[in-house]
């Protein structure tokens, strides 16, 4: 594994998925043990596959609740992303709604949120550095957590938002990839440099943390180091051209994840590109 429980969480958590129809819950369902996730989702057709529950969390939530009645953790995966449509805002309904499934479970809660909510900033960034989102989903995204945060202390439940780096496969460059593809390069002949995450370390450690007990309120979620996007391409094989960087463009985000490694023990080579690469092309289609 290249996360690990920091301590055994016993044989493991079970976990009610929301928006588990998704790229993220696609890979997940690749990944966990079986009996590990009660996947929710709204298409009729998903009724009668084991493990799966067809419910609306912001509608009528009683079926969603009957099935989940032995989770632990309700992982909040629904909402809406750039490039894909949709409103911004729905990301703040959708986890809120995460929140009290949550306290009515008696279950803990980890809301999917994004490093798109510190913006562009230099250095580490660790979990106390200012919000300071520069597009309207970064903004949706420290909005939803601001009102999670609150809505969990009125219920009395746990509930942690996790700010995500760049998934390789489930990003605009490996996911994007096209011939003709271009990066931005700054003056320093680099391109964009990013905190990633694999798609199996992501799996082992949403499974850990959906297990562990005393989470904090915000958590990074990265590998360890920086991943200049050039780099990814090349060693996925895939041909790139450089293309000025046009101003404003953010040039590094760089998580600190020692909060998360108190939680899972990431391997140290979980960021390389090569590593990074070699998940995404592991799980080819589960992604999808």
């Amino acid at each position: 594994m290249t996360a690990e429980v920091a301590e055994s969480a016993g044989p493991g958590p079970r976990v009610l998925v929301l928006g588990a129809t998704g790229r993220i819950g696609a890979m997940l369902r690749r990944c966990w043990p079986p009996g590990r996730g009660l996947w929710q989702s709204r298409r009729a057709g998903d009724r009668d596959k084991p493990a799966w529950v067809v419910g609306d969390p912001l509608g009528d939530r009683r079926a969603l609740l009957a099935a989940a009645r032995s989770c632990d953790a309700v992982l909040g995966l629904a909402g809406v992303v750039p490039g894909q449509g949709g409103d911004p805002e729905d990301n703040i309904t959708l986890g809120l709604a995460a929140v009290e499934i949550a306290a009515e479970l008696g279950a803990r809660a980890l809301l999917t949120s994004s490093a798109a909510v510190y913006g562009n900033q230099p250095g580490l960034l660790p979990e106390g550095a200012a919000l300071k989102p520069v597009n309207a989903y970064g903004r949706a995204k420290a909005e939803m957590e601001a009102r999670c945060a609150a809505r969990a202390v009125e219920l009395g439940v746990s509930a942690c938002a996790l700010r995500i780096g760049n998934i390789a496969g489930v990003d605009a460059i490996l996911g994007g990839w096209r011939p003709g593809f271009q990066l931005d390069q700054f003056g320093d002949r680099r391109t964009p440099r990013r905190s990633y995450i694999g798609l199996i370390t992501l799996a082992e450690v949403l499974e850990a943390l959906a297990g562990a007990e005393d989470l904090p309120g915000v958590l990074n979620i990265a590998a360890p180091g920086l991943v200049e996007m050039g780099a990814l391409l090349d060693a996925a094989g895939l041909a790139w051209a450089a293309r000025p960087a046009p101003d404003g463009a953010i040039a590094e985000v760089a998580l600190d994840v020692s909060a998360l490694q108190q939680f899972c023990r990431l391997d140290p080579g979980a960021g390389r590109p090569e590593r990074l690469v070699a998940e995404w092309r592991s799980l080819a289609g589960a992604a999808e």
